[in-house]
């Protein structure tokens, strides 16, 4: 980090401390969390979980309109959302962008895509556990972006909205950079046994040239888009007391637009549904049966520009993929303080890519892949005593008719696995709760890092932009461990303080080949080792203030003796440095004034120590404010004004994206 960052973070820390000595009748909140399949006391949960609600998520800016930018002030992660058309690529424990799982109610989401199609309003609470989740949670079973993902480093839970103390309607219209448009609308309510929900999001943009200086994206004009966001859910509770529940939830988002040249466009659905039961069916005994769908159908053009500047059609591009996961857990309780979770999960996925030119449409990778697990945990509450352990035993398959466009040497691969997973924590002293955790994980290579989206010929070749294939990628396994203290200090304020490593043998990394054209691929990067140390302050909020600083320290090495050119290499995408800090006032006149300091150290692309380049560390200040036109009971109005990267830092990403800097929205909300 740079000596100026250092200052900020400096400050930022000192101005937390002393908001917290200023308000000494702060109390630690009891919230209910999901990293054990269920809900669980704080106190009795051994990782390490960061909470957002609905209060802490109404002031924080998401520019790119990506649910993953929540997790921005999260510690021990770095979210690099590449642009308001493209997904999030970033670390997580010191590790890639696919170490860290993403649910919805409990069950498999994709990380990069669904965290974009999703909207914040639909959300209840985000919980974010940092850590190994490898036997309660599985892989999610993606074919496309980086591939299968692993819950290795930790997981994210996000919870849609089910519980609706009252009726209410929120509305929602904003202006701001780029002559960009947003209409939000949504709806909640209660009716007997059933709780519902539902609402829309539409926005409309000009946009601007995201693309970092002699860009392969190489844009003329402002990449134009539209994005359209339909969501709905409810439960319904199926006995007075709501033992037994029935739930649902749907959404639907559209985006097309165009990447800056007349043949450069693209158009994507992306469809979620999912419903399930939960009951109690005794006093000790729990069950739930969860089962959903996903569905990705990206298409996108390609262009003649880099053969002397033609802008004509060279290609229509796409990808559809389809993924069914369910699973079904049992939760019994026996003995005193004592609860054994058993279950089992499985997913089905169908991925096929397709390129059409000439009038001929060839297929590229047509593959379907299966993944089922068998799991048990036992959790045992021994006087101030956590613990818990447990077993997965995992199975994944591949089926593959087409890869690259030709048949495969090899039309199936499977691979059984056996996980295990074990955590304690001590709450006997006061205000100091140690805990510890280590877990495996496995992940088998996806089927777009084998087969990739570019042919092998295609390396090198201006305006073949896209991923190479790499046929001979083993699997990978990882064991991840932790262990910190949780405090609960004398002055109101709370802190966590955490050390981590995570090893992956195998570890199939992303790794730039080349920046024009753009090219990556994925490659097996030998022994990789990433640990460090996270630093967690934060004061819950009050009714005039709210406060949170976090700092964390990574070190990574990737040791290959096969490969002199990656042997001591740094993973991709992983800062040594990362810190945030943020402060939200209540002040008078009914204005509400939330700052958001995020610092990044600086960064490597690629795995090869000789082609590899250095993304500068950079910081980004985010305000937002608002102020109350009209308050009257439950009903209010709201102008406000969301301020983006005030600093104008203009800081330059992989694949040579770059942030476009400065932006503003100003809008108008209405709540009855």
């Amino acid at each position: 980090m740079t000596r100026i960052e250092w200052r900020w973070m400096a400050a930022g820390c000192v101005a937390a401390l002393a908001a917290a000595a200023a308000d000494p009748q702060v109390q630690v909140p009891e919230i209910v969390v999901t990293p054990a399949r269920g809900p669980a006391a704080l106190t009795n949960v051994t990782q390490a979980v960061g909470v957002l609600q609905d209060a802490d998520v109404a002031t924080m800016i998401v520019p790119k309109a990506n649910v993953a930018e929540l997790l921005t002030w999260q510690p021990g992660t770095r979210v690099t959302v590449l642009s308001r058309n493209d997904a999030n690529w970033g670390s997580f424990g010191g590790l890639g962008p696919k170490y860290s799982t993403f649910m919805l109610d409990g069950l498999p989401i994709d990380a990069f895509v669904d965290a974009q199609a999703l909207d914040p309003w639909a959300i209840e609470r985000v919980e974010a556990q940092r850590g190994p989740a490898s036997v309660l949670y599985p892989n999610y079973l993606s074919q496309d972006f980086a591939g299968n993902q692993s819950p290795l480093a930790g997981t994210v839970n996000l919870i849609s909205r089910a519980t609706i103390p009252a009726p209410r309607t929120r509305l929602d219209a904003a202006w701001g950079s780029y002559n960009t448009w947003r209409l939000r609308g949504a709806h909640e309510q209660r009716i007997g046994r059933l709780s519902f929900f539902g609402g829309a999001f539409w926005e409309d943009s000009d946009y601007t040239n995201y693309g970092s200086e002699h860009s392969w994206l190489n844009m003329l004009d402002d990449p134009e888009y539209s994005k359209l966001r339909l969501w709905a859910g409810g439960r319904l509770d199926l006995d007075e007391d709501g033992r037994h529940a029935l739930s649902a939830f749907g959404n639907w988002m559209h985006h097309e637009g165009d990447a800056g040249r007349p043949n450069r466009g693209f158009d994507h659905d992306y469809i979620l549904l999912q419903g399930g039961y939960r009951g109690e069916l005794t006093d000790q005994v729990s069950l739930s049966l969860r089962a959903g769908w996903r569905r990705y159908d990206r298409t996108w053009q390609e262009d003649n520009f880099f053969h002397g500047g033609d802008l004509s059609l060279a290609s229509n591009n796409g990808v559809e993929q389809n993924i069914v996961p369910i699973d079904l857990t049992l939760a019994i309780g026996h003995g005193d303080g004592r609860r054994l979770t058993i279950g089992a999960d499985a997913q089905w996925a169908d991925y096929r890519t397709w390129t059409e030119s000439g009038g001929r449409r060839d297929t590229g990778n047509d593959s379907r892949s299966s993944q089922y697990g068998l799991f048990a945990q036992e959790e045992w509450l021994a006087g101030p005593w956590v613990l818990r352990g447990g077993a997965r035993v995992a199975w994944t398959a591949h089926e593959i008719d087409r890869l690259g466009g030709a048949a495969p040497g090899d039309d199936e691969a499977s691979w059984t696995r056996l996980l295990w997973s074990a955590g304690v924590r001590y709450n006997g002293w006061t205000g100091v709760a140690p805990f510890a955790n280590v877990g495996s994980s496995f992940m088998a290579p996806s089927l777009k890092s084998v087969g990739g989206t570019l042919r092998p010929e295609d390396r090198g070749v201006p305006g073949r932009n896209g991923q190479l294939p790499n046929p001979n990628l083993d699997p990978e396994s990882g064991i991840g461990a932790d262990a910190g203290l949780h405090l609960t200090c004398p002055m109101g304020y709370l802190a966590t303080v955490r050390g981590f490593v995570n090893v992956v043998d195998d570890a199939i990394v992303e790794t730039v080949v080349s920046q024009t054209p753009s090219q990556s691929q994925s490659v097996n990067a030998g022994r990789t080792t990433a640990w460090g140390v996270e630093v967690d302050l934060r004061q819950p909020l009050t009714d005039w203030l709210g406060w949170f600083a976090n700092y964390t320290y990574t070190q990574t090495d990737i040791e290959n003796d096969e490969d002199p050119d990656q042997d001591g290499a740094d993973v991709p995408f992983v800062p040594t440095h990362m810190g945030n800090v943020g402060l939200t006032l209540s002040l008078p006149a009914d204005i509400t004034v939330a700052a958001y300091l995020h610092l990044a150290g600086s960064i490597y692309d690629s795995t090869s120590r000789s082609n590899r380049r250095k993304f500068d560390s950079y910081e980004v200040v985010n305000v937002d404010v608002r102020k109350g036109l009209w308050r009257s009971g439950r009903r209010s109005v709201d102008l406000y004004l969301e301020l983006y990267n005030v600093t104008n830092n203009e800081f330059e990403m992989p694949w040579q994206f770059q942030d476009p800097g400065v932006s503003a929205m100003v809008g108008i909300q209405a709540s009855f």
